[in-house]
This record gives C-alpha cells, structure tokens and sequence, in this order.
C-alpha cells in the first residue's frame, strides 16, 4: 500500500503528484540524499539503507521525514532475466514512506512509495531501450507509486523522462557534468572553454566569465535542472506538456526517438491521457498526427459513430481557422449556400474529418495548426485514410467536395479512386467566391431541408455515439425532445425529464442519473465505478473503490454504484489506476441517489 504518495494532474504519462512527508513535494521533483551537499534547489529527502551485495543488511527505522530506500539489490540494464529473477528482492511492508529498486523484470507491487529503476544511466541515449524500461515498470508498479530514475537527468532531457512517466530526477549527472566543466542548458552541453560569455542569468551565472569556475558550473546545472522542471510543471498543470516536447525534445536525437517511441506504445500512452482537456493542441509539426488525442478522434469518427445524414448529399469542406468552425466567417457563407440541405464533414489536418454534430468535441474545436498554404504528403495519407474509413460504410446518394486545389482536392481525387465513387467538385478558384458558393447551391437545388429537431436530435446521438460507444446514440436517447438553443442542448425524455446537457466546452454529454440508469439498461458496455457502502458526496475517493471498468479515462462519464448510492459523475483516474491506487480522487460526482 503506497500511503505517502498521491497523484493529482495527468497529461499522458506525466504526472502532478505530491510525496506526503513531513514537508509536503510536489513531483516531478529534484532529490537526492537527506545528507548531501549538492547546491542549489534540490529536495534532500531520500535515505538509502543500502545495497544487500557486500552484506546482509538490518531493516531499517525509517520515519516521514524522509522517502527510506530500502536494502535492494541493484542490476544494471541488460541483466538477463533468469538472473535479475534470481535476485529479485521480497516485497517489504514497512510503515513510513519507502523506496524499493527494481529492473523491469523485477518490478511488482513493493508496497513502497517510489520505485527506483537500478541501472537506469544504462538505458538513457537508448530510446528503444528505455522506453520498455519506463512502460514495463510503470505497468508493474501500483499507479501511485512514485518513478525514481536515478542519475540520468540534465536540463536538455528532463521534460522527456518526465513525458514518459518520470516522477523523480537526481542532480548527479548534472553534477558530474559541472565538475568536467561542461555546461548545461536545455539544448547544449557546452565546454567551459568555448564560452565567450554565459548565457544564463542564475545565481551561479552572476560573475564575470573569466572568474566563472567548475564549482560555479556545478552550481549553474544544478539551477538549470531544477528551472526546467519548474517549467515541466507548469506545463502539465496547463495540460501542454506534449507541445513543449516537440520542440524540446528536438535537440537530442534519441530524446526525438523517445517521444516517437512512445506514440508507438499507443495502448500505454492513451490509457493515461484525458479524454477532455482545456488546453488547445499546437499542431506545429507532423509528429501531431501521431498524438492520442488524433488518433483517439479519428479512430471514434470512424469506428462509432453513425452518420444519421446519409440520405442527403454529404458535402466535405475545408477547416477554418476559428473554432468551433460554424462560428467562422467562411462556414457561415457555407452554411448560407447549403441551408441544410445536406450533411457537412469538415476536413483538416491534424484531425481528419470532423462531421458538423462533433465541432464542438474535443479535439475538434481545441486545436491550432501551423498554415503554410501546403500539405505534407504524411498528412495527406493520414486524412485520406480517415476519409477513406468514414465513408466505406456510409451511404450518402451524393458525395460535393467543396474545396480548394492544393492538398485537399488530392485526397478526396484519392479516396474516390480507391472507393471507385464520384465526387462532385464545386470550387472553381477559392470555396468563398460567388462562383464557387454559387456551383455549390445549384449542386443541391431539389433537396430539402432537414427539420432543426433533428439536428438536435442527431447531434445528441451523434455524440453518445462517439463518447459512450457505436449504437449509443439509438439505445439511450431513442425518443428525445431537446431544449436550449444549440450549443446550448439539453435531451430530455418523453415525459420531460433531464437525460443529459452538452456540455460546450468540451463538446460531450454530460448525464443526469436518469440519463445514466438508460446506460446500464442499454446494450451498450457501461463504464461502471463500484465502491464501498457508503454515499459519497462531492467525490469517491481511490480507496474506496471496489472495482472499476478497463477502459474508464480520465474525463470520462462513468456510473457509479454500491450498495447504499447510485450515481454518475466524471472521472479523474482511469480504471486501471482507480483499481490499483490507494490515494487521490478518482470520480468527481455530478448527482448522487440514496438507494
């Protein structure tokens, strides 16, 4: 049971928390010995009792001053695994916050508070190598189990090790570095030597460069480490992580193959990242595509939902820079030519497609793309495979691609190729000119207009659909009215009782428990959070949970019951971590009932 350690924000992988010693620390956080004389800004809080090699060792007092290390056995990377087995220490349950060292084949439930991985210098500069490492000991260890990595840190990799799940860095290879007289920053390791002036302004930094020594350079990398883990921080707290290691992680080869690894281990990643957010993706290379936020959408889109529109033309148009898009100038004029006579699909890179009920979902109103005016040829694969998928098994009587020349008209020219379908082409020169928007009204004259009911009401299905699972949209809200003014929507059932509200902002439902009981009665698999016998109030907090489904997210609806409430609410955990944690909140509740 981990007692003195609880997480508090995710993004991805990475992770907010807070060690619950005598002084509280915010993680990810800088450490090192309760004893050690390292300068600078670093958390003196780690007590090691020792290696179990040269001697048998006593089990230590330990107290809550201090995370105590206990007595290990440490292995270098690459040990094979019938040794590291072989060496494998016994799970200790002590009462005062631990540390246990394993390797990936020996990491398990400790009972500790933060794990530290042994030989961990030996995986860093290896991507592929240390990625298996990091995924395989988080997988392994209880999700409120601090990460440790010992003496790989510097300014240029910290944001990466954390990215992948690092809760806790030393400062000795920082040290090291110092003491060889090499200067670190985020994207250099500088020899004293080729430094004509010091281009930091920390304490250590604050004297003339011929009077700059390797004890101040000690000093300097210590305070640059510890600086961009102030701004790792921030970056979690404001959700961007992902968009800071793009750029960062660009300064170190193998730090840009890590985080392309780890969009490799989809299944790792995407069960640690939010299914809602505020923060907005900066789409600003191609490495976006590959985000779980994208994938995650595109896969949805084209795997559960359902296009209710298919019995009028389906009109593809491109994105605007302003979201939701039906507020922007040019969709207005779109909008004014259609008049509802036909379903809208938006197409945009990174997104893929993005029918008009699913605007306002994240990510599709939350995202910013750099514009050059030409697509990549990995984007134009990537949505043309999205397009592809959408329509193979829609049945739309006609297919009007309203778009420009460069980029887009290459992908719908693609998938029409390979669905050996016909599109009709109504751009001329721009799609806002009167000619363009012109052909695009007279392609639809003879069709008429779908009733605002149901807009709404698909719009409502449409979305289940996407956030609770293919047939949502029909088996929960089979026989809805609708109140507000879009986006602005509220279902409710045939005797006027609240089922769910869109919730603008993130472009999902949000249920009542009436909503919520359609769910479990439904045929659709439920995202159930079941706890003790108690009512909660406010929140459920981790240990009192009982069990709760694989594939809850955070940011998910989930229902929540036992044998004295029943309620739904929005997870803070996903399943996994709800089940394997002992600390932290799990369910914000919206509505609660006695039973």
């Amino acid at each position: 049971m981990t007692d003195y350690f609880e997480v508090h924000e995710r993004d991805g992988a990475a992770r907010l928390g807070e060690l619950r010693l005598a002084e509280s620390v915010t993680t990810p956080a800088l450490v090192d010995d309760v004893d050690a004389d390292t300068p600078g800004d670093v958390h003196r809080l780690l007590d090691d009792a020792g290696s179990l090699w040269p001697r048998e060792r006593e089990a230590p007092a330990g107290d809550d001053s201090a995370v105590t290390i206990l007595p290990h056995r440490g292995l270098p990377a690459g040990t094979p695994d019938e040794v590291a087995e072989a060496f494998a220490d016994a799970p200790a349950d002590v009462d005062f916050p631990s540390g246990a060292v394993v390797s990936p084949d020996t990491a398990t439930d400790h009972a500790a508070d933060v794990t530290v991985l042994a030989g961990a210098p030996g995986y860093v500069g290896h991507a592929a190598a240390f990625v298996d490492a990091v995924t395989t000991v988080r997988a392994a260890v209880p999700a409120d189990t601090a990460l440790y990595l010992p003496g790989v840190a510097t300014p240029r990799n910290v944001a990466t090790l954390v990215y992948a799940g690092v809760d806790l860095v030393d400062p000795h290879r920082a040290v090291i570095r110092g003491t060889e007289g090499r200067y670190l920053t985020t994207d250099e390791a500088y020899f004293l030597e080729d430094l004509d002036e010091l281009p930091c302004s920390c304490p250590a930094c604050q004297v003339p460069r011929e009077e700059f020594s390797r004890e101040d350079c000690v000093e300097h990398n210590v305070n640059a480490l510890a600086a961009e883990l102030r701004r790792v921080r921030r970056r979690i707290r404001d959700g961007r992580l992902r968009d800071y290691i793009e750029g960062q992680a660009r300064q170190d080869n193998w730090l840009t193959a890590t985080f392309r690894r780890l969009d490799q281990q989809y299944g790792y990643m995407e069960e640690r990242t939010p299914l809602i957010r505020r923060a907005q993706i900066a789409a600003a290379s191609e490495d976006a595509i590959r985000r779980v936020e994208i994938q995650r959408f595109a896969e949805r889109v084209t795997e559960r939902y359902v296009p209710r529109f298919d019995d009028r033309p389906l009109v593809i148009v491109p994105c605007s820079a302003r979201k939701p898009y039906s507020d922007s100038q040019s969709h207005k004029q779109y909008h004014d030519a259609i008049q509802w006579r036909a379903h809208v699909v938006s197409m945009t890179s990174p997104i893929g497609v993005v029918p008009q009920e699913l605007e306002l979902t994240y990510p599709a109103q939350h995202y910013d793309s750099v514009v050059t005016g030409r697509w990549t040829a990995n984007e134009i694969e990537f949505v043309s495979r999205v397009l592809e998928r959408y329509l193979e098994d829609a049945d739309y009587p006609e297919v009007i691609a309203h778009v420009p020349g460069e980029g887009y008209r290459d992908i719908c020219e693609n998938v029409a190729e390979s669905l050996d379908m016909d599109f009709t082409y109504t751009v001329r020169d721009h799609p806002t000119t009167a000619d363009s928007l012109g052909n695009l009204a007279a392609e639809l004259e003879g069709w008429d207009t779908y009733r605002k009911s149901t807009r709404e009401h698909n719009t409502i299905r449409a979305i289940a659909d996407y956030q609770f699972g293919a047939g949502a949209g029909d088996e929960m809200f089979p026989d809805i009215g609708t109140q507000g003014r879009y986006p602005q929507l509220r279902a409710d059932d045939a005797d006027g009782e609240q089922l769910a509200a869109l919730a603008q902002q993130y472009g999902v439902l949000s249920l009542t428990n009436a909503g919520a009981r359609r769910w479990v009665e439904s045929d659709v698999p439920t995202k159930t959070v079941d706890i003790e016998p108690f009512v909660p109030h406010g929140s459920v907090l981790a240990p009192g949970i009982t069990d709760a489904s694989d594939d809850i997210r955070v940011g998910d609806e989930v229902v929540v019951r036992g044998d004295a409430a029943f309620g739904v609410g929005r997870a803070e955990m996903s399943g996994p971590e709800m089940r394997s944690s002992t600390r932290g909140i799990a369910v914000q509740m919206r509505h609660v009932d006695e039973r």
